[in-house]
């Protein structure tokens, strides 16, 4: 390693201008995106120091919620940034995903329209590749019960089985159900087979006694409710 290499390294800058030691000091509020991701980092590579590295792939992707889902080979061109870094990364993404996710869904919610399930799944589901169905089990109240995915697709279309999620909705006890799932393309217009979906889950709800409230399809920050279009 040259000189020059040497006096770049972050161990050689002001202890006070260090990421980790100026979270300790100051609060991780206090650092810029750059500075947390290259507290992730720990290293950097040759002849880039973490934080160089870190401002790098800020640069490329602008946010952290633009890095995840991501594809490997989008990673690629990050020279010496092998998987076991892309791995702290994603699983640092997961983490703060998961942790809006508690926030915002405090134990026995109830729901009283569409916008309050949204704000619980759309921080989930905006950015998936691919068509995810999931299920909202509410209780006599409009309580949640669970949460649960019912089906994973292909980038066009997931198929969820109608008597799975009935099956379900029995073996919870749940009252009332509502369906939600995602279309990564961001156009929130219903397909003719989510019409054809939602007509057969609500005759099939009627049967046993379970009540279909909505089926939501989840865009890029905003949405379509059955529920509210066709009442």
């Amino acid at each position: 390693m040259t000189d020059k290499n040497k006096k770049s390294g972050i161990k050689n800058w002001p202890q006070d201008d260090r990421p980790r030691e100026k979270l300790l000091k100051k609060g991780a509020g206090t650092l810029s995106n750059s500075e947390l991701l290259a507290i992730l980092l720990r290293t950097g590579v040759k002849g880039n120091s973490a934080i160089d590295l870190a401002r790098r792939i800020i640069d490329k992707f602008g946010t952290f919620r633009n890095m995840n889902h991501t594809d490997m080979r989008e990673w690629k061109e990050f020279k010496g940034l092998g998987p076991a870094k892309i791995a702290q990364i994603q699983a640092a993404l997961e983490i703060g995903r998961r942790f809006r996710e508690v926030e915002v869904l405090p134990p026995k919610q109830k729901i009283a329209s569409a916008p309050e399930v949204v704000n619980i799944i759309m921080p989930q589901m905006r950015d998936l590749k691919t068509e995810v169905f999931k299920v909202v089990y509410l209780n006599s109240n409009n309580r949640i019960i669970e949460i649960a995915d019912a089906a994973t697709g292909t980038v066009n279309h997931a198929m969820p089985i109608v008597r799975e999620i009935i099956h379900a909705a029995l073996q919870k006890f749940a009252a009332a159900i509502i369906c939600v799932h995602n279309h990564p393309s961001a156009n929130i217009a219903p397909s003719p087979e989510d019409k054809k979906f939602t007509q057969e889950l609500t005759a099939a709800g009627k049967l046993m006694d379970i009540k279909v409230l909505d089926h939501i399809i989840i865009g890029d920050g905003n949405y379509f409710s059955f529920a509210d279009s066709f009442s």
